[in-house]
This record gives structure tokens, sequence and C-alpha cells, in this order.
């Protein structure tokens, strides 16, 4: 198995997990703080993405790729200046930003966020920003090494202290308010990222090829050439993701004025816009664990076939991931659609937010299949176009949810619309602007075949859904889940979708299934 898939794998694996374990998480501070909570929770955390975003300068996917070229020639005195120059980069800035983000916490929450109770949970959460920029930079440098292991294990550990600590957090909080308790969640947060930086820090120094610590001053100095060479790649990165973060930054701000405008009261659009982007949107991002694993792969990966231009590799990878992507979030999408309202009910206590689902849930292909074609941009240096690309989506998505949410008529309903125009923008511009750099095949017939077995899967699941008599909620979504989920299964190899040299790396029944599939008629 290829270090790439192997890695891709060992994601993939942690990635649900994460989610997983996020999604208890999600579902103890909804039940202890309820959608207003949320919604406070959620309109201060893309603050806190932004500020981070900032401080990571964009280096985290510059360190990857540098590091799998360095390694690539055995240069691990390159591999030291690239971490000494990144660490020295990082920390500098926490160290303007945490501070920064504490003095204007009270600003933010009266002026911008129009909901003063902000102010605790954005206090709460800026000393989170020096350990997510630290345990980036190690994160990084394991990715360019292709070694996935300790950011995985470092994942699901903050997931684990996260949950073991917010529900004692909010418990203790919520008697005094609402905002206390969302503060309590978010150092929860803080202490859960606390102990991932401590298992990577940990890992890194039982393997590490060097000594980092030793002359850290003198590589920092002469670090010139290599900080100009990471910043090449990190200044075009860290401006599509700071146009990202701008954008969710306003995004909340947009909402709560354009509902204002709309006649929507403030209390009312805090726990709107919790149930949009706190209920809904994390159960529609579910299969981004897959995207992001992939896409975290396939920085590394295509980077070394782009050093060797060896252009029939990157198709290959490329056509891999987006494959990939395609028949996983198919099952998600149709189950997410047909199944809403029991899921949020089963998952939250409540139906509310399932309306979004029902509205974006056809659309959020693209959503998944944005995340691998903008690390293939990345790794083809083509990093500035992805900006320009996510700059042009930001401000569409901006306009168009105060335009549709200032309006009674549309509501939060115009903010969920913003946000699926936007996602759908970038995600067409991005493949647009790969077919200029490289061939890529696109294979219709395999395309329309998918799409067909994701729409039988939706219907029938439905009828599926309707017809189990199982009075418990839970089980009678569940039993469906999975009837969607082997249906799905039994369709994709029906119509020969999945390989079948994909097959055969199925343990124990791969040899089976592929003689089966592929039996020649």
């Amino acid at each position: 198995m290829s270090k790439f898939l192997k890695g891709t794998l060992i994601l993939l694996i942690a990635g649900l997990l994460t989610r997983i374990l996020g999604f208890i998480n999600r579902i103890v501070i909804a039940r202890f703080i309820g959608e207003e909570g949320v919604g406070l929770y959620m309109m201060v955390f893309p603050t806190l993405m932004l500020v981070i975003t900032i401080t990571q300068l964009g280096l985290p996917v510059a360190i990857s790729k540098r590091v799998a070229e360095a390694e690539a020639i055995g240069n691990f005195k390159k591999v030291k200046k690239i971490l000494v120059v990144s660490l020295a980069a990082t920390i500098s800035l926490s160290i303007i930003f945490t501070p920064a983000l504490m003095l204007l916490a009270p600003y933010l929450s009266k002026t911008l966020f129009t909901d003063p109770r902000t102010f605790y949970p954005l206090f709460a959460i800026a000393p989170i920003t020096p350990i997510v920029a630290i345990s980036s930079v190690i994160r990084g440098y394991f990715q360019g090494r292709q070694n996935m292991k300790p950011a995985a294990t470092s994942q699901v550990l903050e997931q684990l202290v996260r949950i073991a600590l917010i529900a004692v957090l909010t418990k203790a909080f919520i008697p005094y308010g609402i905002e206390y308790a969302a503060a309590a969640a978010m150092v929860a947060s803080v202490f859960g990222e606390f102990a991932s930086l401590l298992y990577l820090v940990t890992a890194f120094k039982l393997k590490k090829r060097f000594k980092l610590r030793k002359d850290f001053f003198q590589y920092v100095q002469a670090g010139k050439s290599t900080f100009s060479s990471l910043m090449s790649i990190a200044l075009p990165t860290m401006g599509s993701r700071m146009i990202g973060s701008i954008s969710w930054f306003f995004e909340p701000i947009v909402v709560a004025h354009g509902l204002a405008i709309a006649g929507v009261a403030t209390a009312e659009a805090t726990k709107q816009y919790g149930s949009l982007t706190g209920f809904a949107l994390p159960l529609l991002m579910l299969p981004s664990f897959i995207t992001h694993s992939l896409s975290t792969s396939l920085v590394p990966a295509i980077s070394e076939a782009n050093s060797r231009n060896d252009h029939s590799l990157i198709e290959y990878r490329l056509q891999q991931a987006l494959r990939f992507v395609l028949l996983t979030g198919g099952i998600a999408i149709a189950s997410l659609y047909i199944l809403a309202e029991p899921l949020m009910k089963v998952m939250y206590g409540s139906t509310s937010g399932a309306q979004f689902i029902k509205l974006m849930a056809p659309f959020f292909l693209f959503s998944y299949l944005q995340a691998p074609l903008q690390a293939t941009l990345q790794a083809l240096d083509l990093a500035r176009a992805a900006m320009i690309n996510s700059l042009i989506g930001a401000v569409v998505k901006t306009a168009v949810i105060f335009l549709l949410a200032s309006q009674s008529s549309f509501g939060i309903n115009g903010a969920a619309l913003g946000i699926l125009i936007g996602i759908v923008l970038v995600t067409v511009l991005h493949f647009a602007t790969i077919l200029k750099r490289i061939y890529f095949s696109i294979y219709i017939p395999y395309y329309i075949k998918t799409f067909l077995v994701i729409i039988l899967t939706g219907f029938i699941g439905k009828s599926v859904f309707k017809t189990i008599q199982i009075d418990a909620l839970p089980l009678k979504v569940l039993a469906t889940i999975i009837t969607m989920a082997c249906l799905y299964m039994f369709l994709l190899l029906l119509f020969r979708l999945i390989k079948k040299a994909e097959l055969l790396r199925i343990p124990l029944i791969g040899n089976l299934l592929a003689k089966i599939v592929y039996w020649k008629r």
C-alpha cells in the first residue's frame, strides 16, 4: 500500500472517530445550553478561526510541501530550518493576537455581534490561539513526512478530553446564565487542544531526527531564504484561508444585522443562527472528515508527483480522491435529506434546523469536492488562483446573505442560500482552474450512474423509514440508515462503480467481491 493510501486510511479512521466524538460533544452542548447557547457559541467561533488563520500564516500546508521535498532528497538540516522558522513566526504572532482578541472582546460583542453576551465565550476561547498555532506546525511536519498517525491520534485525544470536560463545565455554569455556559464550553475546547499539543510534542520528540532546540536562534537568524520559500506557498494559501475566515467572521454579523432589518429580535436571531450553524451545518459537514483526510494526504503526494513532472500520476491521484468523495458523500446526502427531521430529533431533541438540511443537502456534494480540488491547486503551486476563487465566492456569498436575510420573506433561509451559492461557485472555479493546468478526463457515464444510485437509495430509503415498524425513534433511524447503506453498496457493485483493484484491497472479502462483480459475462 502506498504512503498516500496508507496515510489517507489512517486519517479517515481518525476523522470518523473525531466526527463521532464531535457529534457527541455537540449533542451535549445542545442539550445543556439549547439553541440560544449554541447560537452564542457559533457566533464567536468564526472570530477565533480568523485569529488562528492569521497566526498560522498559511504555514501548515507550506510546511507539509517543503518537508516532503526536503525528505525526498534526505536534507534533514533543511527540515530543521523549516520547523524552526515556522515555530518562531507562529509563536511571535500568537503573542500579539491573543491579548488583542481579549482586549477587543467587549467591542466585538456589543457593536459587531449585536449581542453583548458573546463577550464571555469570546474572552474564554482566546488562550487557544497559541496552542493551535504550535500544534499546526508539528502536524505539518508529520504530514510532510506522510506520517499521519500522530496528527490522527491527537485529533481523537482532543475530542475525548473536550467531551470529558464539557458536560461537567456547562452543567456547573448554566445556573449563572447561558453566556457563562457557552464560555465554559469554550474553556473545554482550550483544554482539549492543549492535551492534543502535549501528545504532538511528545510524538515529535520520540520520532525526530535532530535536536530542535540546539542552535534555535541561529537557525532563525539564518532562515531568511527558508522563510521566503515557505511564504511563497504560505501567503497565497493564507490568502485563501483568510478570505474564508474573514467571510466566516462577517457571516454572523451580516446575518444578525440582516435579520434585524427584517424585524427579527436579537435573541431570536441568535437562536436561528444557532439552528443553522450549530445544528444543521455540522450534520451536512459530516463527510468532510473524508475530504479533509484526502486533502491532507493529497498535498505531499501531488507535490512529489509535480516535482517529477508526472502528470499522469497527478491526474490519477485527483481522480481517486474525487471518486471517493463522490461515492462516500452520496450516501450521506441521501440519508440526511430523507432523515432530516428524525435525525435532528434524535440528536438534539428538536427538529429545529431540519428545514436547512432539506434545503442544502442536494448541493453539498460541491462542498465535499471543494477540499481536494483546493489541495490540488496548492500542490500545483496554484495557491494564488485558489485565493482569487475563494475571494470571488466570499464576496458573492456575503452579498447574497445580506440581500436575502434582510427580506422577511427569506429571513434565515436567505443565509442558507447565500452559503450554498458561495460553495457551488468556488468549487466550479477551482475545477476550471485545474483544467487549465493539467489534462483531466471526465467520465460522464460514471457520474450519471453515481447520481442515479444516490437518487434510488434516497427514494427507497424514504419508503423503508415509513415501512419499518419500530416504536423507538433512534432504533428506527439506525435501521433505516443501515438498510440504505447496504442498498447503496449493492447498487455501487451492481453498476461497477468501484474498480476491481479497489475491491481487491478490501481485507478478507475483497477477492470474492472482485470475482463476483467482475465476472466475465
